[in-house]
């Protein structure tokens, strides 16, 4: 699990999630993120280093949008891993957070 600060200029505040985001880690996900909700205005989350997501880690992701929405934050996911995209596609999500997909073309098809 790791969480790296990208940059934090002017409310601006880019992070990057890495390897699993999982029930076995959304715990310390949750710890490690949720202080920046009250600093931010604007939150920018890259999910390239995601290896794996369940609905653990989909919870927290919604969670996360759900909170800077109610705080005035502006929220967004970028980035986001096959992982990632595959679960949002399977369960329809895309649309809730709203944010562009870029499909790579070094994914392996299914």
């Amino acid at each position: 699990m790791a969480i790296e600060l990208k940059q934090q200029k002017k409310g601006v505040i880019q992070l990057a999630i890495q390897g699993e985001l999982t029930i076995y880690s959304v715990l310390e996900h949750k710890q490690a993120l949720s202080p920046y909700l009250s600093s931010a205005k604007d939150i920018q989350i890259d999910l390239a280093d995601v290896t794996e997501i369940d609905s653990a880690g989909l919870q927290l992701l919604m969670f996360l949008k759900q909170e800077a929405v109610s705080r005035g934050i502006t929220f967004s996911l970028s980035q986001h891993s096959e992982a990632v995209v595959e679960v949002l596609e399977l369960l329809n999500l895309s649309k809730h957070f709203g944010d562009p997909i870029v499909i790579s073309a070094d994914w392996k098809s299914s």
